[in-house]
């Protein structure tokens, strides 16, 4: 991910979230070094990630594919290249966090070996207030 896919980044996010991450929140990622990717099909930008490597541990901060894409195999795409990733760089673990209510979420991680270690209360602005993150981990 480059500075200059943000404006398709950023399109699909507000698309696809009731509160999504704004330009800044990307671009302030893409120039601290995180790692960010887009995924494409057919030169039509269908997904990204943001990530973030501390020592020994990968931190997934967000995995989004486009609506009209969802349910076809990129979001599973996209996450095992970032597993490649986080393995690429010796992370011994690697971390997200998760909406308890994002049921196709939390389906995808555990079938990919991630397991629930942890809640962050209040983690997710929502409609009703703030909602709940499951912490989950993936030992690599």
């Amino acid at each position: 991910m480059q500075v200059a896919d943000l404006p398709r980044v950023v399109e699909v996010e507000q698309r696809i979230y009731a509160f999504p991450w704004t330009e800044g929140n990307f671009r302030d990622a893409i120039l601290s070094g995180y790692d960010g990717a887009v995924l494409e099909f057919g030169g039509v930008l269908v997904g990204y990630r943001v990530m973030m490597f501390g020592p020994g541990e990968a931190h997934l901060l967000n995995l989004s594919i486009a609506g009209d894409w969802q349910r076809r195999g990129f979001g599973r795409r996209l996450l095992l290249a970032s597993i490649h990733d986080a393995r690429r760089v010796a992370a011994a673990t690697m971390f997200l966090e998760v909406r308890p209510s994002n049921a196709a979420g939390i389906a995808l991680y555990e079938a990919t070996g991630f397991r629930r270690i942890g809640v962050r209360k209040g983690y997710y602005p929502d409609e009703g207030g703030r909602e709940d993150a499951w912490v989950m981990s993936l030992p690599l």
